[in-house]
């Protein structure tokens, strides 16, 4: 018979096994010594075994010396145990004895193991809550809880293990979120440890379960029975390695939960639920204001408000709670306090660090609510150093922090990043000595040039009319150049400097008082966004430079450019070589493919537009015809492209010019009716089917200048309804609506453009390919057979000027179709007119030059 001690007592025959039947034999392997332990424990009615007994049991398991079977029958002891000392009232003393020797197995590993213990709290906390003093099962059950998140973030379990160490966690959450406040000692049990577990990232997922049980003390009025100073110092070291749980702390930990996406609603709400439950242990002076503003944002949560869009409108409304908030306080200790915090907070985050972006913006919206000078400059260099702009994440930030802090504190800010730019540009090729050193040569630096270029632009669209009028010239603007002037120039520098040019214009004539700015200096900045403009045609083939800096052109036109018609005329060119004529039709395709592709095709789409504009500004400033006569040139090679995109772009930007037209109340357009027509006409029945839709549009808008211009009612609705034809499968379908379309603008046709419409349709004879060669010939005959005499002498005046017009490899179908077509077109107009025809020979047209 083999005799088991502890301490001094024999196992052997002891009073215990005998109450309950059994004996402990050495032919009995440990697992069926367990569930015979079990069984008997359950048959008795779950009376009583001595806590020694138990204990004995429990160090066999822990230590390993159990076998198969042996971890399951392991939660029935456990289970059995407690069951058995609520039956026995007189050993209930013995409660504490018994989690004590539950507390040893607390280390073991094994998931059988932590998952019997956690139901062993379960039970205690149900019943004898009061008994736990011994043995912080609160905090057994977070630690399990950052225990299996750690082993499933660690990526080397099984399919199996990670399953039993998610199990673990929602049993964890399950049990703390069940727990009922109102049993006899909870409140001291949960009262204030809760709090504990509020801050350490680790604990996130308990939040929900934590506001739950913070929500119920507080209706029960428990939330000031004991305070977190109160607790035991040896419990808060070993739980909670951290910072002092402050207001602060507090305050920052739930903000950033509540400002997180990742985090999901339920968990945002649970902040901000907690928030309100513990606004009096934040400060005295907020109850109010929470009470009736947090409400508001959790019903923005559950997606009631459709003003709520998304995360970026979600963020915005939280950072104007927190003003709010600092604002009701009225508390500049308590506020710097909170700048400390999140500061701590920021600097210890990692940059790929979901929430960094939140805290950006939440320390500068707390230190524009700081009126101490000093500390602002502190955090603010504090921060630019620490900094790691090659970081797009980083170097967001710090545009972030300084444009949420000058909303309150501009000329603080800006004095504080005038500063730093002259440590970091008149210091080149050496460091600045602060807290961390930064080689001011290194692609860190020209990172920082680049995001304290933007920042400087983005200080600007948030600056008053009388903050921009006092500080543009001198110290943003001067910033500006000056950090350009020190940087690598690199893409990333350049696209910084065009986008701080159109952010400080836009400022600028948003203020609407553009005199106030420079000339000179205007046309410095002017003559660096047309350098890059030559530079980027010339060399580059794609790049976002040129599309950025047509935007900046823009804006920067709205302020009253003092250049000539050369350079402006110069500058659209350019802006529509840039923007229309490239991509080619090759790049396109490889640009589709790109991972980019969504990105830079939504560039060029608002590039389009702002060019759009930027004609509509230079033609309200230009009113000779020549500049309208210089953009109908420029777009009537992209017109005429083999490259549908490149098409489509320049219908784009046509459509624009003549809308703009309309709107001005010009008459150029007027002037070259033919031949935007004869370019048009053939676009009807381009492949690609927005093309044909610009293309009616762009004929809409020439029939109304047409109208304007001679007094005339012209209808030209009938165009609109036509369009659906137009986006018809067959080409028969398109190419009968093109014709229906070339009736209604012909009726309203100007003779005296008969020559300028009768070259651009040679153009596209000359050029073009499959259905839009036929759509000319279509427009041809509509048009002659309408006016043909009356314009017959004309038209003969004309054939010399044709000229030879010679089928090419791959198009000779085509190009006879439509010569074809014309040439029937002519003798039912004019048969005389072909007497001056020679010959047609092997597809080839000549034409006497004689009359």
């Amino acid at each position: 018979m083999h005799q088991d001690w502890l301490g001094d007592g024999l196992l052997e025959r002891s009073s215990a096994e005998k109450d309950l039947g059994i004996l402990m034999d050495n032919r009995f392997a440990m697992s069926q010594q367990n569930a015979l332990m079990a069984k008997t424990a359950d048959e008795k009615q779950c009376r009583c075994f001595p806590v020694h007994l138990l204990t004995h049991k429990l160090i066999f398991v822990h230590t390993g010396q159990d076998f198969q079977g042996s971890l399951l029958s392991y939660g029935l002891c456990l289970h059995s145990c407690f069951c058995a000392s609520l039956a026995e009232p007189a050993l209930t003393e013995q409660l504490p004895q018994i989690v004590e020797a539950v507390q040893h197995l607390c280390s073991n590993p094994r998931p059988q193991v932590r998952k019997a213990i956690l139901h062993f709290i379960n039970d205690l906390l149900s019943a004898n809550a009061w008994s736990c003093s011994a043995w912080d099962v609160v905090g057994h059950i977070f630690s399990e809880f950052s225990r299996a998140m750690e082993r499933r973030a660690a990526g080397d379990l099984s399919a199996q293990e990670a399953q039993e160490e998610g199990a673990l966690q929602e049993l964890c959450m399950d049990i703390l979120g069940s727990l009922d406040v109102s049993a006899r000692g909870m409140s001291k049990l949960l009262w204030p440890r809760l709090l504990l577990f509020v801050v350490p990232a680790q604990y996130l997922g308990m939040l929900i379960p934590v506001s739950r049980c913070v929500r119920a003390l507080a209706e029960r009025g428990d939330l000031t029975c004991q305070e977190v100073e109160d607790l035991d110092p040896h419990f808060v070291n070993s739980m909670f390695q951290g910072p002092l749980l402050t207001p602060q702390t507090l305050l920052a930990r739930l903000l950033v939960v509540a400002g997180s996406p990742a985090a999901g609603s339920e968990l945002q709400a649970a902040a901000l639920l907690l928030m309100q439950n513990l606004h009096s242990r934040i400060h005295r002076a907020v109850g109010a204001m929470w009470a009736a503003e947090i409400p508001v944002l959790l019903q923005c949560l559950e997606g009631k408000d459709e003003s709520f869009q998304d995360s970026a409108e979600w963020e915005c409304r939280l950072l104007k709670f927190l003003r709010a908030s600092l604002d009701t306080m009225e508390d500049e200790t308590w506020t710097k306090g909170l700048s400390y915090e999140l500061s701590r907070w920021l600097s210890s985050s990692p940059s790929n660090s979901g929430e960094k972006s939140f805290l950006y913006k939440a320390l500068g919206t707390v230190l524009g609510a700081c009126k101490e000078v000093l500390h602002i400059q502190e955090k603010l260099l504090q921060h630019l150093e620490e900094a790691n702009a090659e970081e797009p994440s980083e170097a967001q930030g710090m545009i972030s922090l300084l444009s949420h802090a000058a909303e309150r504190n501009f000329h603080t800010v800006l004095d504080t990043l005038t500063m730093f730019v002259s440590w970091l540009c008149k210091g080149w090729k050496g460091r600045i000595s602060r807290h961390n050193k930064m080689e001011l040569n290194s692609m860190r630096a020209h990172a920082t040039c680049s995001a304290l270029i933007l920042a400087h632009g983005s200080l600007a669209l948030r600056a008053s009319k009388e903050q921009l009028l006092a500080r543009l010239e001198g110290d943003i603007v001067g910033n500006i150049l000056l950090l350009y002037s020190c940087s690598c120039r690199d893409l990333q520098n350049k696209l910084a400097l065009v986008q701080s040019i159109t952010d400080f214009s836009s400022a600028v004539h948003a203020v609407g008082n553009p005199a106030f700015f420079n000339p000179s200096l205007k046309d410095k900045l002017l003559k660096i966004l047309m350098d890059l403009l030559k530079k980027y045609y010339l060399g580059t083939p794609v790049s976002p430079v040129p599309l950025k800096v047509v935007l900046a052109l823009e804006q920067l036109s709205k302020l009253k450019l003092s250049i000539g018609s050369k350079d402006m005329s110069e500058m659209l060119v350019l802006c529509c070589k840039n923007i229309v004529t490239h991509p080619s039709a090759e790049m396109m395709l490889k640009i589709r493919k790109s991972q980019q592709a969504a990105q830079y095709l939504q560039l060029q789409q608002t590039s389009l537009k702002s060019l759009g504009r930027l004609i509509a500004v230079l033609l309200e400033a230009e009113p000779s015809g020549d500049f309208f006569q210089n953009i109908v040139h420029v777009l009537q090679k992209s017109m005429t492209s083999d490259n549908m995109w490149e098409r489509k772009r320049a219908l784009q930007t046509c459509s624009q010019l003549l809308a703009a037209c309309e709107e001005l109340q010009r008459r150029d357009a007027c002037d070259h009716f033919g031949s935007l027509v004869g370019l048009l006409a053939p676009l009807t029945c381009d492949p690609m089917p927005t093309s044909r839709q610009l293309a009616v549009t762009c004929l809409g808008s020439l029939l109304q200048i047409q109208a304007k211009a001679t007094n005339r009612v012209i209808k030209t609705g009938d165009i609109g309804s036509l369009c659906e034809g137009l986006h018809a499968c067959s080409t028969i379908s398109q190419l009968q609506t093109s014709s229906k379309i070339a009736r209604i603008v012909c009726r309203n046709f100007p003779l005296e453009r008969t020559v300028d419409f009768m070259l651009a349709i040679k153009e596209t004879l000359r050029r073009a390919k499959g259905l839009r060669v036929r759509a000319a010939g279509k427009w041809m005959i509509t048009f002659l057979l309408m006016y043909g005499k009356d314009i017959c002498w004309d038209v003969r005046d004309f054939l010399p000027h044709l000229g030879y017009v010679k089928s090419v490899p791959g198009n000779k179908t085509e190009i006879g179709e439509g010569n074809i077509a014309y040439v029937r077109a002519i003798v039912k107009a004019k048969p005389l007119i072909l007497l001056q025809a020679h010959y047609i020979r092997d597809g080839c047209w000549w034409y006497s030059s004689r009359r």
